[in-house]
């Protein structure tokens, strides 16, 4: 039965690397090719080292309390570095360091990148370890890797996060764990009973892990609500914006565009998990008929426009340009820069990106019109149209930013999260960052386009943004015509 399951996820893999092959590449019927493809003359680093993805996978993002109730979190990170090493037919032996993200801890695998890559079949003399840097923790396992790499300390790594939501780490109240520990250690009966005669009902309260920001004691949605008012992003605008994320993940699920997804079969379940299950397409009637969820009853954050608890985990390939070519690996793009940034968690909590997507496009020589791909975290709503509006503010930019210029200037909303988004695919917070980089990747392919970039906004008042280059060897694209007739087809 095992192996029977087995055939099925490795027969369904294949299809769906297929199906991509071929929606991907030219077909037979094409009439001449095009020219060449070069990395940009502007992002190239003569000299260094060209970092590049291979490629990336991710189990699907499901809403916690689902079909992976049973799992742990080690469990989804182990079919994602499994479907990575299928979908890139990777040697296990090849991989000098592996790094995850997670955000909370499953305690009995403190560090759970190593206890996956065991579980994945890694070699025991492969290190691995975990980070955390909340929504971004991914990223930062990412460029952790990426330095890593231009160090010249290793040639090969893999990246990636996980979260599982469905069975966080609940803990007895500190009353209650400090009695626990003084009976663990008492030397008779007699004093292990006089220490539980201190019990009293209040100490059995569990403690949840907390939602709230620790420097501020605000939970995030509150802090969304005030951002978004600030910025006089209204409900509609912020219902509008949650069912384009839903339709957009819907087509593309549908065209078969999602291909980083590696299916996964849990224990004991009948099914193949081959897709999401948040992506829930509604109407703006629906939607307006929800209320708030944070800020009562004036708040305009809502069920509908906020990012669900979600369970996944995602994986990644890095090595150099020239390791790839010696190894025979066609990179789907270049990972060309990437930056931090923190600002006030209190009033600023969720401007990440606002902060560093200027910053990363003026170091690196890049104006809006030089990006064709947009990928920013949707956390909120709210929270991205805040941060497309302080961009293109130059108050805010001039004012918080000391930006001399002013203004980056306003996003084109076609080039942004036209596959979907966090609040459409799910949010697990330790797998988003590879989500994210893999959008970029395969969106430059699908759309025959150069230059990505990725921002994400995380807990604490930090944010990531990453600058992704399509690379020359990455297939190249039939042309609409043919796509639509594939389609058809």
């Amino acid at each position: 039965m095992i192996l029977q399951s087995t055939n099925k996820i490795m027969a369904l893999r294949r299809a769906t690397a297929a199906a991509a092959t071929n929606r991907l590449i030219h077909t037979a019927t094409a009439t001449s090719s095009p020219p060449p493809r070069t990395g940009s003359s502007k992002l190239a680093r003569p000299g260094g080292k060209n970092i590049v993805l291979v490629d990336a996978v991710r189990t699907p993002f499901l809403v916690s309390g689902t079909e992976y109730n049973n799992l742990m979190p080690h469990d989804l990170a182990r079919y994602a570095l499994i479907g990575l090493c299928e979908k890139t037919t990777l040697d296990k032996s090849l991989v000098d360091y592996i790094v995850m993200g997670t955000v909370i801890q499953e305690v009995k695998t403190s560090n759970i990148a190593r206890e996956a890559s065991i579980g994945a079949g890694f070699s025991d003399h492969t290190p691995a370890n975990t980070v955390t840097m909340a929504c971004i923790s991914s990223n930062q396992a990412i460029t952790t890797c990426v330095g890593l790499i231009s160090s010249g300390v290793y040639d090969v790594c893999v990246a990636g996060g996980v979260e599982f939501m469905s069975d966080v780490p609940i803990r007895h109240s500190r009353k209650m764990r400090q009695l626990m520990l003084k009976a663990s250690k008492s030397k008779s009966m007699g004093q292990t009973l006089s220490l539980l005669a201190k019990i009293r009902p209040s100490y059995l309260n569990p403690e949840l892990p907390g939602i709230a920001e620790f420097s501020t004691g605000e939970i995030m949605g509150h802090s969304a609500d005030r951002l978004a008012a600030s910025f006089n992003v209204s409900r509609a605008e912020q219902d509008e914006f949650a069912l384009r994320s839903h339709l957009n993940a819907a087509r593309a699920a549908e065209a078969g565009l999602l291909s980083d997804i590696t299916p996964v079969k849990p224990p004991g379940s009948k099914n193949i998990i081959s897709r999401d299950n948040g992506i829930r397409p509604s109407t703006i009637q629906q939607l307006a008929k929800l209320k708030p969820a944070f800020i009562k009853p004036h708040g305009t954050i809502t069920a509908a426009n906020a990012s669900f608890l979600s369970d996944g985990a995602s994986a990644c390939l890095i090595t150099t340009e020239e390791k790839a070519k010696e190894l025979g690996w066609k990179p789907k793009a270049y990972l060309r820069d990437f930056l931090y940034v923190s600002q006030d968690p209190k009033d600023q909590l969720l401007l990440g990106p606002a902060y560093v997507i200027p910053k990363l496009l003026d170091r690196a020589g890049l104006s809006l019109s030089d990006v064709d791909v947009w990928e920013i975290h949707e956390a909120f709503a709210g929270q991205v149209l805040a941060n497309l509006r302080a961009m293109d503010s130059d108050f805010f930019t001039k004012t918080y930013m000391n930006r001399p210029q002013g203004k980056l200037g306003q996003i084109p909303t076609d080039k942004l999260n036209n596959w979907g988004g966090s609040l459409s695919i799910g949010h697990p917070f330790g797998a988003t960052g590879v989500r994210l980089t893999a959008h970029c990747a395969n969106r430059l392919i699908h759309e025959d386009k150069q230059i990505a970039v990725l921002a994400a906004c995380a807990a604490g008042g930090q944010g990531v943004g990453m600058i992704v280059e399509r690379h020359p060897d990455a297939p190249p694209l039939t042309n609409k015509q043919q796509q639509q007739q594939s389609n058809k087809n």
